[in-house]
């Protein structure tokens, strides 16, 4: 569920800002209106911003855990060939 917000939000977003390119590519006629282009930027700017608190919320509620780079590999282990040196031992 938390999948198919964030897909929508994103698409909402590509959706806004191509509206804000036609619109500013319209803007060569002289019937067009900037203030299209402003709101569909503020729109865009807007989701933005929800998008990226909805994604703070669903962390701290614990519904989306981060991973690594690449979660698929298994983290190793590396020990070090030095031996800890021991102060009581005497030669």
């Amino acid at each position: 569920m938390i999948n198919l917000i964030i897909y929508i939000v994103l698409i909402a977003i590509a959706v806004a800002l191509g509206s804000a390119l036609f619109s500013l590519l319209k803007a060569k006629d002289e019937h067009s209106d900037p203030a299209r282009t402003a709101k569909a930027l503020t729109v865009r700017i807007g989701l933005s911003i929800f998008l990226f608190l909805f994604l703070i919320f669903c962390f701290f509620m614990g519904w989306i855990k981060p991973h690594g780079i690449n979660p698929m590999a298994a983290p190793t282990q590396k020990t070090s060939s030095l031996q800890p040196i021991d102060q009581n031992k005497q030669e």
